[in-house]
């Protein structure tokens, strides 16, 4: 079961900081093998989704407000630990991640930049593909819109 939690940069204690980062980097640069800068100086702006099991951070995602990030609320760096990938935890951060971005920003409309195969993933979910495939860090993603 997971457990989500929603929190500021500052709420954030320094273990929880640690331990979304080693996420972030263990599967978008060491699984996905690609070499990019994550730490972007826009997690401070961020609102932090985080699934816990067992105490462990195994999911999350970053939420932002119109022009923080897009010209839209956004969400971004989704990510689920490979391992807990079975229980379908990408669903559930991204429910959760979705209704923050109603309770905090007062916003349904949400874009998001899907790395291409996770379309159908999104398109469950209510997002729908703009525009044209893009290259970005060397992976295909895709800009998709929630109304």
């Amino acid at each position: 079961m997971l457990t989500i939690q929603t929190k500021t940069f500052n709420e954030l204690t320094t273990n929880e900081l640690y331990n979304i980062l080693q996420l972030r980097s263990e599967v978008f640069v060491v699984e996905q093998d690609c070499v990019y800068q994550d730490i972007d100086y826009k997690d401070q702006k961020a609102i932090h989704v985080l699934g816990f099991k067992n105490e462990k951070i195994v999911a999350y995602t970053r939420i932002f407000k119109p022009g923080d990030y897009f010209e839209k609320s956004s969400i971004g760096r989704v990510v689920v630990a490979q391992n807990e990938r079975k229980h379908k935890y990408g669903y559930d951060i991204m429910k959760a991640s979705i209704t923050a971005v109603s309770k905090y920003f007062n916003e349904t409309e949400i874009k998001i930049s899907a790395q291409c195969y996770l379309k159908k993933f999104y398109n469950s979910l209510g997002f729908n593909e703009i525009g044209e495939e893009y290259l970005e860090d060397g992976i295909p993603h895709i800009a998709m819109l929630k109304n």
